[in-house]
């Protein structure tokens, strides 16, 4: 629809990297149907990622947002557009109290991108990645916990023809800094496919900074597990074995240590039969005796890097 008309008000466009916890905002929209309804409260937190939203940080608040909100503006005290109000978490399909938008920023790269070319692209690096805490920074040798801490990379993608590798921390883009796990989708995927970028990652307790070229998004696949003979390692509380080829065939040929059991300091940090080990630090392992040798090298917090079903992530464990 085309409104042929002059000089029409507008709103401004704000910073949602600005907006701050405990900040107030309003959000306004046609909830159940009732037009031009307004509704306040508290940003309650920044950069969330949820199950379907993978590349979007959405904007947290406890602003009401019912059926009929959705897609109207949240706006900060200033009164300029901070985000886009999207979804809410609720168990009985009304307002709980969670309420998600989308900041402004990101939707404005989307309708730019769909302006300009009719399609949106999204640049990707191929890795898999994971909040890093402070007892797995303190395990990486880190002051701070920041980044985010890559947990698997695609093999033949772009990260792995750059030479990134499981256990490196990316700390920034293009001197951007990756406060959080979170923001990093969302910085690569504004990138152009093919252009390059220059990204610092900690590796071996110092920074490093490498090049890679941006590709296109696609779907990543991964595996996962199942039976045989197996060694126990006491100081870590595991006992494992080796996988067996078909269980290396589902993990595209990669080695590593099936978990038959799990106590004591495994168990603590949460691990559990049918777990693969697959590293320590950044380290493969496919042996229980280099399991063992790395564990002690690692002093009193160990990182594993845990496939679970379709997913990879880092745990600290606590041997000290």
């Amino acid at each position: 629809m085309r409104i042929d008309a002059n000089n029409l008000p507008v709103v401004k466009f704000g910073d949602p990297k600005e907006l701050k916890v405990g900040e107030w905002v309003i959000a306004i929209g046609s909830p159940f149907g009732f037009e031009n309804t307004v509704t306040s409260g508290i940003v309650s937190g920044k950069s969330r990622s949820l199950p379907d939203g993978t590349y979007v940080p959405f904007i947290q608040t406890d602003v009401a947002v019912n059926p009929g909100n959705s897609g109207g503006p949240l706006f900060n005290m200033k009164g300029e557009v901070v985000g886009v109000n999207s979804q809410i978490f609720s168990r009985t399909g009304g307002y709980m109290g969670l309420s998600f938008a989308i900041p402004i920023d990101v939707a404005a790269n989307v309708k730019d991108q769909l302006v300009a070319h009719g399609t949106v692209t999204r640049g990707r690096i191929g890795v898999h990645i994971q909040e890093i805490n402070q007892t797995l920074a303190q395990s990486f040798g880190m002051n701070e916990s920041k980044g985010a801490l890559v947990s698997k990379v695609e093999p033949g993608g772009p990260a792995d023809k750059a030479g990134i590798r499981s256990g490196d921390v990316i700390l920034s883009v293009d001197d951007e800094a990756i406060e959080q796990m979170t923001e990093l989708p969302t910085v690569i995927a504004t990138k152009k496919p093919g252009s390059k970028v220059s990204i610092d990652i900690w590796r071996d307790g110092k920074k490093q900074q490498l090049d890679v070229v941006i590709g296109t998004f696609d779907q990543d696949k991964v595996a996962a597990t199942q039976t045989q003979p197996q060694v126990e390692s006491d100081k870590l509380g595991l006992a494992v074995r080796k996988l067996t080829p078909d269980e290396e065939k589902r993990l595209n040929g990669e080695q590593g240590l099936f978990v038959e059991r799990a106590e004591g300091p495994a168990a603590e940090a949460g691990l559990r039969r049918g777990d693969v080990i697959l590293a320590v630090g950044s380290t493969p392992v496919s042996s229980v005796e280099q399991l063992v040798e790395l564990s002690k090298e690692a002093g009193d917090t160990v990182a594993l890097l845990v496939q679970r079903d379709n997913q990879r992530t880092y745990v600290p464990l606590q041997t000290g």
